[in-house]
């Protein structure tokens, strides 16, 4: 599904990501962890086309992303979820996710859209999928923090990707809304390539059912199941810290 391949990028002199060889399958959830300032970030900007590399190639379904807008990334397929959720928080649920369908964005089609029973019906599919199903006409800034990020989840899918970066989708939820979220994105990697940010153990645990990559200063560390990981000496020294820290990873 994604291959890359020599990808390196600095700001300022100063080398941001290094990454000799990285790959997902299809349908694999990928979680990956690291440091602050890692390069986690970045390697999703790259995927999605926020920002340009210095050189290498990202191979996505067989085609090389590397130059292309971030538009013609994600008609191929690649759909991203910022940390911070940024919907419109004075429309409804369901006009949020209206506006994240997939549909001919062109003035001419705008102007004379008018919204399908099939389409209506996916929106309310995909809604039931997230929780949020009996929220649709309420007000987005009404919704919690969890079901903001699950409403981003939402649009992300609306636009049917076939490969989610997904960044710390955790972040600010309660224990109840992480759980769900957890059992949301495993259902999600049934049917899609995922790469998931993030950096609260007890959650890496609970959705990397495939491997878990490390990055550290720019570099791929090591990839391994959780366990494998989470018991790697090198990953505890530069990262986790002693065993019983290594549960929960604030950022």
């Amino acid at each position: 599904m994604l291959t890359v391949n020599n990808l390196n990028v600095s700001f300022g002199g100063v080398k941001a990501l290094n990454i000799d060889s990285f790959s997902i399958k299809d349908k694999e959830l990928r979680v990956v962890i690291g440091p602050n300032g890692a390069g986690k970030s970045t390697l999703m900007d790259i995927l999605c086309g926020k920002t340009k590399p210095n050189g290498g190639e990202a191979f996505f379904k067989g085609e090389n992303i590397i130059g292309m807008s971030e538009y013609d990334i994600a008609k191929r397929g690649i759909g991203r979820k910022f940390q911070k959720p940024s919907v419109f928080t004075g429309l409804s649920v369901f006009d949020n996710m209206l506006l994240g369908l997939k549909t001919d964005k062109g003035v001419f089609s705008s102007l004379f859209f008018k919204l399908s029973g099939e389409q209506s019906a996916r929106i309310e599919s995909v809604a039931k999928k997230v929780g949020l199903y009996e929220h649709l006409s309420k007000p987005a800034g009404a919704l919690s923090h969890g079901q903001k990020q699950w409403l981003e989840i939402a649009i992300v899918l609306l636009q049917e990707p076939t490969l989610m970066l997904i960044d710390e989708p955790a972040a600010g939820m309660s224990d109840a809304e992480t759980e769900k979220t957890g059992e949301l994105l495993c259902e999600l990697g049934k049917q899609n390539s995922v790469i998931v940010i993030e950096h609260d153990m007890h959650f890496v645990e609970q959705i990397a059912r495939d491997k878990v990559t490390v990055l550290v200063r720019g570099q791929i560390l090591t990839e391994g199941t959780f366990s494998e990981v989470k018991n790697n000496q090198d990953v505890i020294d530069c990262y986790l810290g002693t065993p019983g820290s290594a549960q929960t990873v604030s950022r």
